[in-house]
């Protein structure tokens, strides 16, 4: 009877998504799936000690989790899920529909009856049980199935079902920092019996190829339009390096096990891998398809391979595609023991009758919320076959490669497992400019890094890393869609906005306008007449801004909580020779932090105060010639607002605002 070795990699990731300027996490997901799947995925291995597999890591996600675990994340989401109701603010009750209902509605939401009825009634009113209710059950909703059933208050909770109080609350807020605590752990614990293996990705996920050269997509796509050449390969070493230093600390070894973020490979990211220690890497079977010149079937994928290149090698599995998306999003479709058996009977007619070692490599989170209960009945089916079936086994997958001989492979064809090319992260117009901003400033950091003091020259640094990250390019362009792209573009160029102010330089006002092509909701009026304001931080009468232009944005529309600039309303006008502003905040900013950057098609004016005046509004006046503009012009321009050198707020977000600076009799 032939042996079948079965290799499951279940990869862990979430973007890193905390500032490092402002300290604060900008997005709530690595804290939420670390509620609900990070811890369970390894325990319910207990139950099946035959069952060995490999975790692959990401050093980026563990770092959060930590600092979740030790108390010290500044997360606004779960701040507002724990705060009393009656204090609860408009805007913090506008806040709390918005998010508070993203999560997969039938086995998330319903689960939960009170939760499905908030969910079904949450266009009308809501009294103030009614918010305390929904803050609970967010966040109950994405407790790991061990502790909804086996933690004794947890499981009250969910008994309770409604009418919640502000104990409940402080109590769940205590529950997520003891159920994140456990997280690694249970990585630890169980890879000390060897019953899990742990692999790693480069530490912040960048795409290694492309940081070591983006002009390698055009090999992958001769056809792809490329921005100009991204080439740190010291970067992407040091990717590598820190990844093996900080898995080592959390778990007491240095991981030999490699999965490039998102299987992306070439010679020369996987030289360096070499060099820092790995011993294998996997990637999808794209990609061995390319390097082979022919279509890699499963004769071709179940086995190992043994890459060489210029002196170096790795051992390599190249994962079934077919079988991996299977269980990442078919099997979320059928029951449970139907799906268990549909996968063990394709393993074993797809080996055919031949020893095998079967690459099942997938993301190890996000598809759970497909599933009920976090798909723990799907495994727990698949796991009592992997243990009954005589010639199957469940295998590490070092384990694996010791007993299998590795074919030779002279080089690898340069990809990742989507389409064994790079053009989900970059070639589209918005993933070139996210490249030509990262560019310029990990150019700036070149130039400037001798300057500055030593700890702000290493966060400065560790910024570039993590604006090296794959997730952000992942949500530009068409491939993806996501009610958090907006934040996800505002969190890339915030990372890029805190390199330069970490080097004592001006961000480029770029940096305030969003990169994704969005369509924004906007108010603009434009001027009816000329104005003539008294400069004095004042509403000095009602008359003095009549006639001004008005521009004012629908803030509901993807702001992230709590972190931008308060900017209500912009008017504008025009008086003999100069531009007038008007802008209304709430809250008022510190003057000294505050700045407006004025960008024209002729150049850029920054004011700083006393340049403006504030009081209760801000008002500056701004002489045409210091915009290289003269009466009788057509004045175009655009407005950002920046805090403490960060960029907070564009109008408009996209486009010019106009302004028309000859004689009254002029005008339209």
């Amino acid at each position: 009877m032939p042996q079948i070795d079965v290799c499951f990699v279940w990869h862990m990731h979430q973007p890193f998504y905390k500032d490092l300027v402002r300290g604060e996490y900008k997005l709530p997901w690595t804290r939420l799936h670390g509620l609900k799947d990070y811890y369970g995925m390894v325990e319910i291995l207990g139950a099946f000690p035959k069952v060995h597999q490999t975790f692959n890591l990401v050093p980026s996600l563990l770092a959060q989790v930590e600092d979740y675990a030790a108390g010290k994340a500044d997360d606004p989401f779960l701040r507002l899920a724990l705060k009393p109701a009656e204090s609860l603010t408009a805007a913090d009750q506008q806040f709390l529909l918005r998010y508070s209902f993203q999560a997969n509605v039938d086995n998330l939401i319903n689960r939960y009856p009170r939760y499905a009825e908030l969910y079904q009634s949450r266009t009308r009113p809501f009294s103030t049980q009614d918010f305390r209710d929904l803050q609970v059950l967010s966040q109950l909703a994405w407790f790991d199935e061990f502790f909804l059933t086996r933690d004794p208050d947890i499981a009250a909770l969910v008994a309770k079902g409604r009418e919640y109080s502000p104990d409940d609350q402080a109590l769940l807020g205590r529950k997520q920092t003891h159920v994140l605590g456990e997280v690694i752990p249970v990585y630890r614990r169980y890879a000390a019996t060897g019953q899990i293996e742990i692999s790693t990705t480069p530490f912040y996920h960048p795409i290694l190829p492309l940081v070591c050269d983006s002009n390698i997509a055009g090999m992958s796509n001769p056809h792809v339009p490329l921005p100009s050449r991204f080439h740190y390969p010291e970067d992407a070493r040091e990717q590598l390096r820190r990844a093996r230093v900080y898995m080592e600390r959390q778990t007491g070894v240095a991981p030999v096990g490699l999965w490039p973020s998102e299987g992306s490979v070439s010679d020369e990211a996987l030289t360096l891998a070499a060099e820092c220690g790995f011993k294998w890497f996997a990637t999808d079977n794209g990609v061995l398809s390319r390097t082979l010149g022919r279509d890699a079937g499963v004769v071709e994928t179940y086995r190992p391979y043994l890459w060489q290149h210029g002196g170096h090698e790795l051992r390599s599995l190249f994962r079934d595609h077919y079988l991996s998306d299977l269980v990442g999003f078919t099997y979320s479709k059928m029951g449970p023991e139907e799906a268990a058996d549909h996968l063990i009977s394709r393993i074993v007619e797809n080996a055919g009758g031949r020893d095998s070692l079967v690459p099942v490599i997938l993301d190890g989170e996000n598809a759970w919320e497909y599933f009920p209960e976090s798909g723990r009945e799907f495994l727990r089916q698949l796991y009592q076959r992997l243990e009954s079936t005589p010639n199957l086994q469940a295998l590490t997958v070092s384990e694996a490669l010791e007993r299998h001989s590795a074919q030779p492979l002279p080089g690898i064809f340069p990809g990742s497992w989507i389409n064994a090319n790079f053009d989900i992260w970059i070639g589209f117009d918005e993933d070139n400019r996210a490249w030509e901003y990262l560019l310029r400033a990990r150019q700036t950091y070149e130039k400037y890094a001798h300057t500055v003091p030593d700890a702000d020259r290493e966060i400065a640094y560790e910024e570039i890393l993590i604006a090296e990250g794959s997730d952000w390019c992942w949500w530009y362009g068409p491939h993806h869609e996501s009610s958090n792209r907006v934040e996800f573009d505002q969190l890339f160029r915030d990372h890029l906005s805190n390199v330069y102010r970490l080097l004592a330089q001006p961000a480029p006002e770029e940096l305030s306008r969003p990169i994704l092509k969005q369509s924004a909701v906007e108010h603009n009026i434009r001027p009816a007449s000329q104005i003539s304001p008294v400069i004095d931080g004042e509403v000095t009468s009602y008359f003095e801004w009549m006639g001004a232009g008005e521009y004012k944005i629908d803030h509901r529309q993807g702001a992230m909580h709590g972190g931008r600039s308060g900017l209500q309303m912009l008017y504008y006008g025009f008086s003999g020779e100069a531009l007038h502003l008007r802008l209304d905040f709430d809250p008022m900013p510190q003057p000294a932090l505050l700045e407006i950057r004025i960008k024209t098609k002729r150049g850029e004016h920054a004011l700083r105060h006393p340049d403006f005046a504030v009081r209760r509004i801000v008002e500056a006046s701004v002489p045409l010639t210091a915009l290289n503009y003269k009466p009788g012009e057509i004045l175009s321009f655009q407005l950002s607002c920046w805090l403490d050198s960060l960029p907070v707020e564009a109008l408009p977000q996209n486009g010019w605002l106009e302004v028309e600076t000859g004689e009254p009799s002029h005008w339209p």
